[in-house]
């Protein structure tokens, strides 16, 4: 079933799990990280990042997600992931997603929450809820040129307070395309973050964070956790072994079956570990 940000991320924070927000690119990830949660009965999210909707338009993508969305057996929000841009993110709301980020990290504190502030009123017209990042998550990816800052927890207190969004990203260690659990989270950082506010903390960059710190953040004041890299590496690696496995193959549908399998496989670990099922 369709469903908002805000009625998900006020429930996980204020109880032991936090809700996993997976990146997807298409049918084939989506309907697998749904299998998932329908298999664990795990509220998900579905998220669109800035290179799903470059190589798949929002007016292509929206309809495969919100369909899975929409049939799932559990709750499910459509997501979108690090807009930056005003009319990028209404074009997300308009296309039909419950959900938007809007990423002003690399701004001064005062422009973050000028330009939030616009976000929010655009999204509370629709019923769309929103997610804001202060401090920055950085990227593994020299190449991206983004800074990294932990977050400084009067800052969060005062960007929320001004913004009144639904849910705040925040930088406690994590950092974006991590291919190995090394991420050393600052948990004394979190904990004054908590003080500072009730509103639910995300945690962007997932994939890098070992599965013990991983549940420890669920069983916090965290409400939504990104994990993009995890799956993309359980699709790649598996994809790769069946083109090396059946050199003759040719027809995408089959060579994507076990890595959609994969993805499922996945997902079902790093929900097990945000607090649905048995580790």
């Amino acid at each position: 079933m369709l469903v908002g940000l805000k009625e998900l991320v006020d429930k996980a924070a204020d109880n032991r799990y936090a809700v996993a927000a997976f990146n997807v690119f298409g049918y084939e990830d989506a309907i697998a990280v749904v299998r998932a949660a329908g298999q664990l009965k795990a509220p998900v999210i579905l998220a669109a990042n800035v290179p799903a909707v470059r190589h798949m338009p929002l007016e292509y993508l929206a309809p495969i997600l919100l369909t899975a969305a929409k049939a799932a057996s559990v709750p499910v929000c459509v997501h979108l992931d690090h807009g930056n841009d005003y009319a990028y993110i209404e074009q997300a709301i308009r296309h039909g997603f419950t959900s938007v980020m809007y990423d002003g990290s690399q701004l001064p504190l005062a422009d973050n929450i000028r330009r939030t502030r616009e976000i929010v009123r655009l999204a509370r017209k629709h019923g769309v809820s929103v997610e804001a990042e202060i401090g920055s998550v950085g990227y593994s990816d020299p190449s991206i040129p983004m800074k990294h800052e932990y977050s400084d927890p009067d800052e969060v207190e005062v960007f929320v307070r001004e913004t009144e969004i639904d849910a705040v990203a925040v930088s406690v260690g994590t950092v974006h395309r991590m291919e190995e659990q090394q991420a050393s989270i600052d948990f004394d950082l979190l904990e004054r973050i908590q003080r500072k506010t009730r509103t639910p903390l995300v945690i962007h960059g997932s994939t890098g964070v070992p599965d013990a710190d991983l549940r420890r953040l669920a069983l916090s004041r965290v409400g939504k956790i990104n994990i993009g890299t995890a799956l993309r590496l359980a699709f790649g690696r598996t994809l790769r072994e069946e083109m090396e496995r059946n050199p003759r193959e040719f027809d995408r549908i089959k060579l994507f079956q076990r890595p959609m399998e994969a993805v499922t496989g996945e997902a079902l670990r790093k929900l097990k570990i945000l607090g649905f099922g048995e580790c």
